[in-house]
This record gives C-alpha cells, structure tokens and sequence, in this order.
C-alpha cells in the first residue's frame, strides 16, 4: 500500500508540474513575442518495490518524474500596428537587451521611448544597438525601424538593433518580463535576418489546446486524488482488523 501511495504521489507531482505550465501558457495569451512552453515526463523504474520478501516477490515499480519543460519555437501570429516603433521578428533572430542581471533576449518587438530618451521595451528594459543603448534626442521626432533593424529620426540615423541567434536557442531559460537567458553566448544573426516594421509578433500559445489539455489534467489529478484516499482508506480499515485479530 505504501507503493501505491508513492506512486500515486509521483503522478500528482507530476500533475501539478504540467499545471503550472499550462497555467503560465494560458496567461501569456496576449503577450507580444511570447514562446509557449509544454511538460515533459519519463518512466523511472525501481528495481524492486519495497518489499521483497513475500511469495511471489514484487515488480519492478513505475514512478514519474520530471523531465524538463521545452519551448516551442514556431513563430507567432504576426498582425499589422502601424506603430514605427513595432517590429515583428522573422525566423530565429533575437533582440538583445540590457537588464541588471546582465544582457537578456527577447522576440517581444513592441518598442517605446521612455522619458530619458532611450529604446526600451514596454518593461522598461533599454533594448540594445550594436554600439549600446540606442537613445534620442529631445528634438528628435519621427523616430522608425527599418526592416534591417536601422533605427533613424528625422535627424538621421541613431543606431541599429542588435539582433542575435543561438545555436540551440531550445536550451534557452525562461526569466520573465518575456526575457530569456542563455548558457551559451548568442552570435551575431545573419543578413538574413529581417524585422517586419510597424507590426508586431503574437504569442505561439494555442489557447483552446490548453485550455482542453487544463481540463484533461485536473480530472487526472482529482482521479488520481479519489484513488488515494481509497488507498489510504483501505490501509487504515487493514490496521484495524489486523489490531482486532491481535486481541
């Protein structure tokens, strides 16, 4: 009983875990840029139950753990602002951004000034140039995003994006404000690379597969919540016999 009750508990874990993600999936329906992500689990077999001394000896058990949440990467929905200061991203680029935990990634392309003059996303995070922040001028007005990641006013031009990829950008880490870290440093993306300006990206979330997979999965966890209790009922109804046999 103790067995099942471990593996029982293993399931909920799991539950839980896919819970989260789902949850984090369904509240990001709306955020520019956003990668959805799902779980992942794998088998692992004891080599014996706890018990290994009645007749016939007992299986192997079968508990689940985690084994990862990987990010999907295809591209978002990308719909038209007319914004000059959106830019939707094409293919597997990345816009660099400066934080104070250091440089971070984004696909987040909704862009603004701030009151300083700098290029920041709608966080507040100064996205980056190839020579650093990119600021204006206070005179400065017509500020655009060319399809290059050029950036220019009316007074000329102020910079370019620095747009960067990764060689395994699945390995990249989740660290809000729709921010990614890397345990590899990026290099610089290609020529081919290109912004579609004055629009943005949508998030990949396809929220009625999540919405049915968060039904899926509480109906899962309150199965296997009901199997427990009646686990756990039983073992206490086994105690007392066994105590009333005794006396």
């Amino acid at each position: 009983m103790e067995n099942a009750l471990l593996v029982g508990l293993s399931r909920q874990i799991a539950l839980a875990r896919e819970l989260d993600v789902i949850a984090n999936n369904m509240a990001n329906v709306g955020t520019n840029g956003f990668k959805a992500r799902s779980a992942r689990f794998n088998e692992f077999i004891m080599p014996k139950a706890s018990a290994e001394t009645f007749a016939p000896r007992d299986r192997p058990l079968s508990y689940v753990i985690d084994k990862g949440t990987p990010i999907d990467l295809s591209q978002g929905t990308v719909e038209r602002t007319g914004n000059p200061l959106d830019v939707a991203l094409r293919g597997d680029n990345y816009l660099a951004v400066q934080t104070a935990g250091g440089e971070r990634y984004t696909r987040a392309g909704s862009l603004e000034i701030n009151g300083r003059g700098q290029l920041v996303m709608q966080t507040g995070q100064p996205v980056l140039g190839e020579g650093g922040p990119i600021t204006f001028g206070s005179s400065e007005s017509n500020a655009r995003i060319a399809a290059d990641g050029t950036v220019s006013t009316d007074q000329g031009i102020r910079g370019k994006l620095r747009q960067v990829r990764f060689a395994n950008p699945r390995a990249l880490v989740s660290e809000g404000d729709n921010l990614f870290s890397s345990p590899t440093a990026p290099v610089a993306a290609g020529p081919e690379a290109r912004l579609e300006a004055g629009a943005k990206e949508g998030s990949n979330v396809k929220a009625v597969i999540e919405m049915t997979r968060l039904i899926e999965v509480q109906r899962s966890y309150q199965s296997m919540a009901t199997m427990m209790s009646k686990t756990d009922e039983l073992r206490s109804k086994a105690i007392t016999r066994l105590a009333d046999q005794q006396a």
